[in-house]
């Protein structure tokens, strides 16, 4: 039998896409996460503090209509509570050094054929690997 998650990164990668294009659409303005969450914790956009919580509460409530699809969801991230914290310092430091992450630059950066996009989906990829390569089978902590 054939494995069947590429069909749910597919089926994610289009509503990631759908969501991008709506809201470039509808507000006139990228979709990108760390930007409107950005806006929320640092004050900047109180000018658009409702759009940009309904952005985060649809982050957070869309999964859970899928609840009854997953029996068991098997995320393959380590126990390593160090690990965790690491790499989530590493993506926010990327996220501030890029001025945006993958979700402005990758989905909609790339979709507009915007060279500062595709050059940070570039390195956000090559960092991604070389980062698996130290961690994993270099060091071996995850």
């Amino acid at each position: 039998m054939i494995e069947q998650d590429w069909i749910w990164g597919f089926a994610g990668g289009l509503v990631i896409g759908l969501a991008g294009a709506v809201y470039l659409l509808v507000n006139g303005r990228i979709m990108g996460a760390s930007g409107i969450l950005g806006g929320l914790i640092d004050g900047s956009g109180r000018n658009s503090l409702m759009e940009r919580l309904a952005f985060v509460a649809g982050v957070v409530l869309a999964p859970i209509p899928l609840v009854p699809l997953y029996q068991t969801v098997d995320t393959h991230v380590t126990g390593n509570l160090a690990a965790i914290v690491a790499a989530g310092l590493m993506v926010g430091l990327g996220t501030r050094l890029a001025n945006g992450c993958t979700s402005g630059h990758g989905v909609c950066g790339i979709s507009r054929l915007s060279p500062r996009g595709i050059v940070a989906t570039i390195i956000y990829i090559m960092a991604g690997g070389l980062s698996v390569i130290l961690f994993k089978h270099l060091l071996g902590v995850v």
